[in-house]
Parts: C-alpha cells; structure tokens; sequence
C-alpha cells in the first residue's frame, strides 16, 4: 500500500503501550489494504517506546502519520487527536492489538457504500468478556432504542458523525448510540475476534465495568433529558405539584373534620416547592439546551466555510 493524494479512508489507531503490536499492525495493514486508505497512528502517553517504533516505521510506510498526546489522557483523546489528522471521508477506528483484522474494515466500508453512516461490527469469536458485554449491549439496546447487538467493536463511519456527536472521556465507546441519536443511519456487520497479539488488555477489571455502566447513564441522560429537559422535568413537575395539591385537599378536609396532622401539611409543602423546582429546572434546562443547539448551528457553519475553496478577489 502506497501514499496517495486521493485517500478517502482515515483508519485511526490509538495505541498506549504496544510497542510489540505496532510493527506486525502495520505489516498487516500494509499487505491487505490498498493505496486509497491511510493510517494515523496516535500514541497516547505510552511509556515502553511505542511512539519511537511508530516514527521509525514511517520511513517504511509511506501511508502512515503519527501522532502523539505527551501524556496518557485515554482512548477518547487518542481518537480525537487523531482525527485531526484524517484526511479520508470516511473514517475506521481500529485498535492496535490486532484483534480486529484489515478485511472487516474493508468489509464496513464496503457496507457503508450502500447509504448509511456509521458501520458497526458485531464480534465473532472467542470473547473473554462476553457476559459482560451481553448485559452492557443489551442495556445499551433498551436505553437508546437501536437494533444493533454490539456496539463497542470495530467501527467505520463518515467523518461527519465524529465532528457532530461531542465525545468526553471514555465516551468512544458509545460512538454508535450518540451517532443515532443524531439521526445518523447504523447498521452493523459480523466481525472477527482474534486473540490478543502482545501486551495486556487495557480495559477490565470490575472497575472499569463500574465506570462504563455509570458511562452508559451519563449518555442516556444526554440523548433523552438534554434534548427535550422541559418534557422530563415538567412531568416530574406536575405530578409532584399535583400530588402536594391532592395532599393538600386531604389535609384541609381533616383540618375541618378536627384531625390536624401537622405531618401531612409538611408534606404538602415538600411536594409543591419539589414541583416548582423540577418546573425551574426544566427552563433551566431548555436554555442550555437552546445555547448548545446555536453553538453547534455555529460549529457546522465554521466546518461548512472551513471547507469551501477560498473567494477569488476582482
């Protein structure tokens, strides 16, 4: 595979320390991907020379870049950082571990050619973490609605889904569900699983499961509450008000039959200040909610300038 000017695949690869991965990935990718893909090569703060072999390869590699963040900030970062760099417009993200193989990202390109925009790969395989990612896939299933069984795998997408969706930290991992709830097209295809080539896995442990699903209702707050935040908080709103006007009611009746339950009238007043509050956070919300929308109309203009030819002047 050679360096062309018409590249139209930018295959990202975030990579923290696996020094003994970089070589064989890009021999692999070299042999089996053609002229019109290009690889970046993002080292995220690794500490055992990742970054050095990376360099020392592009002598070799006329497709390849390299990039580096000077210190470990994550994979997020990584993709990010890298795709700074993409040309293509169409962009694959592949993990350096080589588990994922250069044909599936073929494959998703190929799928992607039949109109939609974001392929997503649906692990075949031995998986070590397989009843964990079931429950997280199906969680991430019932959540935000889609019909794709796997979305933390290999993934191939038009550029446009990574400079629409806002991704934090760790939050590549919900590519696909931010990307459809932006009204981008998913589907998904089987991709193979390979074992791990060198190094050690960089996210396990019951910790990281932990932060993923406390991750996976931060997204879900984003793509629900955030979009429509009156709707939520007005109907917690109103029937917490209307629970306090019922109480209400009650308690006048007692108060009149000679039953005064002074309990019941601090609930009351508990439910129609709680009603009131999810009522101001709900307008509080719809106009953060507004300032976001105007802030990414004004993103898409300066992206949509950014890649207009210059004005010739008379």
């Amino acid at each position: 595979m050679g360096q062309s000017p018409e590249v139209k695949v930018s295959l990202l690869v975030p990579a923290y320390n696996e020094v003994d991965n970089v070589e064989p990935l890009l021999a692999e990718l070299g042999a089996r991907l053609d002229s019109t893909y290009e690889v970046i090569v993002c080292d995220d703060g690794s500490d055992d020379g990742t970054f050095e072999r990376a360099k020392a390869a592009q002598a070799r590699y006329p497709f390849l870049k390299v990039c580096r963040l000077g210190r470990n900030q994550g994979k997020t970062a990584a993709i990010l950082r890298a795709f700074e760099e993409a040309g293509g417009a169409v962009v694959s993200i592949l993990d350096a571990d080589l588990q994922f193989m250069p044909e599936d990202v073929v494959k998703q390109v190929a799928k992607l050619g039949e109109g939609f925009d974001l392929v997503t790969g649906r692990k075949v395989g031995h998986y070590e973490k397989r009843g964990v990612s079931g429950i997280y896939n199906w969680l991430a299933r019932r959540l935000f609605g889609l019909k794709v069984r796997d979305i933390n795998a290999l993934k191939t997408f038009r550029r446009e889904v990574l400079e629409e969706i806002g991704l934090r930290k760790d939050w590549h991992r919900y590519i696909v569900p931010l990307a459809a709830a932006r009204g981008f097209s998913v589907t998904e295809v089987d991709v193979t699983l390979r074992p791990r080539h060198a190094g050690r896995p960089k996210y396990s442990g019951r910790r990281r499961v932990f932060i993923g699903l406390l991750d996976l209702v931060a997204v879900a707050f984003q793509v629900t509450f955030m979009r429509k935040p009156m709707l939520w908080f007005g109907a917690l709103g109103t029937v917490t008000f209307a629970a306090g006007v019922a109480a209400g009611a009650v308690a006048i009746v007692l108060r009149l039959l000679g039953h005064g339950f002074r309990p019941l009238l601090y609930l009351v007043m508990l439910l129609v200040v709680a009603g009131l509050l999810f009522y101001a956070a709900g307008f509080l919300g719809e106009s953060l909610a507004g300032m976001s929308d105007r802030l990414e109309r004004v993103e898409r203009r300066l992206r949509e300038r950014a890649g207009r030819p210059p004005e010739k002047r008379e």
